[in-house]
């Protein structure tokens, strides 16, 4: 038999549970107390410990500026915060090749640059020639507005780009003062002071290129099977 509304068997079915009305307990209030301390000791270390100082050095073809643009070196950033994560940006720009990024307390950062450099120029267009990295990075430099890329061996061709194997042969015959590379989809030519090399199969031109040495001022061939040579 039930009792009358409002009764002691209805309380339980209404009334919020005793579970849902006690306080928190004081390890809950340790956390909450915790999180706040910590949040307004990282906010403190934030605006007390700034990056006050940039020193930027290597660099040649980039301003102090850009460097610090690419670094995500701004005025006010923590210093305890900065760090490679940040610093990756510099390697998005084609100059950079690497980057030696060190702090110094209390807010000094040192970034210290190693740019490529050109081995060769590129022929790209009929009208723009670039530089061209070891590595096959072109540089956004044109031949005409740097006096660094004069003298350097042309590379170019057509068809499928093959600069890198262009830049492998420059580099096999980096002792005969090779004035220019072209390439095509059925070989390399490699022109000399005095003759050229030329070879339709990339590893057999890399493995007789020291010896062509041997007939100087000459045309040579190289094939697979061995090494013709033309007046």
């Amino acid at each position: 038999m039930s009792g009358p509304p409002g009764g002691p068997d209805d309380r339980s079915a209404s009334a919020p549970s005793l579970s849902t009305l006690r306080p928190p307990s004081r390890r809950r209030w340790w956390w909450l107390g915790g999180g706040a301390v910590l949040a307004g000791a990282l906010a403190a270390s934030w605006l007390a410990l700034p990056i006050r100082t940039v020193m930027v050095s290597g660099q040649q073809h980039l301003s102090d500026q850009r460097v610090r643009e690419l670094a995500g070196l701004r005025p006010g950033f923590g210093w305890l915060y900065y760090g490679a994560w940040r610093a990756r940006g510099l390697l998005d720009d084609p100059w950079v090749r690497s980057a030696l990024v060190t702090r110094r307390f209390p807010g000094t950062v040192r970034v210290q640059v190693n740019e490529r450099r050109p081995v060769a120029r590129w022929q790209k267009a009929p009208q723009t020639v670039l530089g061209l990295a070891a590595d096959g990075t072109v540089l956004p430099t044109a031949a005409e507005k740097n006096a660094e890329l004069a003298g350097l061996p042309l590379v170019q061709g057509w068809g499928p780009s093959r600069l890198g194997d262009a830049l492998k042969v420059l580099n096999a015959l980096r002792g005969y003062n090779v004035e220019s590379v072209t390439y095509t989809p059925t070989g390399l030519k490699a022109k000399l002071p005095a003759g050229s090399v030329w070879s339709g199969d990339l590893k057999s031109l890399l493995k007789y290129a020291g010896s062509i040495g041997m007939y100087p001022k000459q045309n040579i061939n190289i094939y697979p099977w061995g090494v013709s040579v033309q007046e």
